[in-house]
């Protein structure tokens, strides 16, 4: 889990470089054109029947990812990258609750407390204008939007711990692109095809190779742990998140927005410290 998050926080900071001037579907083709092939390739290799044995609950991972991805690539090139990270990782929490409902995993007290005050931390960041007069105003559909993203990939979350127990993680990472891929053309249509230049080029190749390796650990990382703890560690992306923004994007976040952050980690924290029931 803790390789996945820092292949998906480089992706991050590929999809905000690229996406300063290509369309969002643009950049989520480039990840699905990428992981179809390396997960073709590698399924390949290893002899694997590549379509599965629960076509439905495969299909239903490729499309929450597909909502999940296309909404976090939004927020990202629309709110600071900080800001975008923490609004998408209050996912854990969500995968949590539903877990609990979906796969009937143990859902303690301390649990429903944890999600609460990781929620008001959300908010923090958020900083709706019709709780804050101060600080830095984020464009509200992005927040929605990125919000969105959160619950689709909460939803994504659960369908692979599901899967964990009948299908390769590999056939499961297939699944994302062969759903993502036909359904990103309708709305990269609509949004139009800007050709990429130069270091544009490797910047897609980056998010695509990047979020395969990310991927790839993180669906082996939820066949060997529950689904709210499993999540959980990729909370690790926020710190990594605020350093790039700080570092690349020259964004720095206000002190409302840290604390917001804080509380996030810090509602994560004392979920993952608890012994496994």
């Amino acid at each position: 889990m803790l390789l996945g998050t820092l292949f998906f926080s480089a992706m991050t900071v590929f999809a905000k470089f690229a996406g300063e001037r290509l369309p969002t579907m643009e950049l989520v083709l480039a990840r699905v054109v990428v992981t179809l092939v390396m997960s073709w390739w590698a399924i390949r290799g290893l002899g694997i029947y590549p379509w599965g044995n629960n076509k439905k609950l495969l299909l239903m991972r490729g499309f929450a990812g597909f909502m999940g991805l296309s909404c976090y690539f939004y927020a990202i090139n629309h709110l600071p990258l900080a800001d975008a990270t923490v609004i998408q990782f209050c996912n854990p929490m969500l995968a949590a609750l539903i877990a609990a409902v979906a796969l009937k995993e143990r859902l303690r007290g301390l649990d429903v407390f944890a999600t609460l005050f990781s929620m008001a931390g959300v908010v923090l960041v958020a900083q709706p204008s019709f709780l804050f007069s101060s600080g830095v105003p984020l464009d509200p559909l992005a927040v929605v939007i990125g919000i969105v993203g959160a619950i689709f990939s909460a939803i994504a979350y659960v369908v692979i711990r599901r899967l964990g127990s009948t299908e390769h993680h590999m056939v499961v990472v297939l699944y994302f692109p062969l759903v993502t891929g036909p359904a990103s053309l309708p709305l990269l249509a609509v949004e139009g095809v800007v050709l990429p230049e130069g270091i544009e080029w490797l910047l897609l190749l980056g998010i695509g190779v990047a979020a395969q390796l990310g991927q790839i650990e993180i669906t082996k990382g939820f066949k060997l742990e529950t689904a709210g703890r499993a999540s959980s560690v990729t909370y690790l992306q926020i710190v990594l998140a605020y350093t790039w923004g700080v570092l690349f994007f020259g964004e720095y976040p206000n002190t409302i927005s840290i604390v917001g952050a804080l509380l996030v980690v810090l509602g994560v924290f004392s979920l993952t410290r608890r012994p496994q029931s």
